[in-house]
């Protein structure tokens, strides 16, 4: 029996759209990477971008100051990061949220593809289970319009509080970095 062109056309037709199936999913990955993605101008968003902690200036004993460098790096199209950055330290219980360093100054940059932006931390080392220090185990931070934080590990041990449960910390500005 000889097969026909036709028969040969639909049969290689079903066997690519079978090859095909991803299981019931509606999109594959590429378009779910497309539908993420930042349309130029808008805000940058935690899963468009890559962030480094680090390097770090960690303070060794209670009252010293310490620093520790953010660098956010812009992974998808142009976007702009408008605003101050945020962030807050988790003990597991609560959440201490860092302030702004009052000479920071709010400013709207815009990022390209790779473009990298940084901002610095500082902070004064309390006593280890001390009542006016924040034992910290996380460093949640966030960018302006996006309220989808991005984790670190706290490495560098309890934290001073200034007043209640305000950390004796601050936050710089953004500052664009490289080009």
């Amino acid at each position: 029996m000889r097969a026909t062109p036709l028969a040969v056309t639909a049969l290689a037709a079903a066997l690519l759209l079978t090859a095909c199936d991803d299981g019931g999913s509606s999109s594959s990955a590429e378009e779910r990477e497309v539908t993420e993605s930042t349309k130029p101008g808008e805000p940058c968003k935690m899963h468009n971008v890559a962030m480094n902690m680090g390097p770090a200036n960690s303070a060794p004993a209670v009252g010293d100051t310490g620093n520790i460098a953010v660098t956010i790096i812009n992974r998808d199209a142009e976007c702009t990061v408008d605003g101050l950055p945020a962030a807050g330290l988790d003990t597991g219980d609560s959440v201490g949220k860092v302030p702004v360093d009052k000479a920071a100054k709010p400013q709207k940059l815009t990022l390209a593809k790779d473009a990298e932006v940084s901002f610095t931390l500082t902070y004064v080392r309390g006593e280890e289970g001390g009542e006016k220090s924040l034992a910290a185990k996380t460093l949640k931070i966030y960018l302006p319009g996006d309220t989808s934080p991005r984790d670190f590990p706290w490495e560098y041990g309890d934290v001073a509080l200034k007043s209640g449960a305000v950390p004796d910390a601050a936050l710089s500005g953004f500052q664009q970095t490289g080009d």
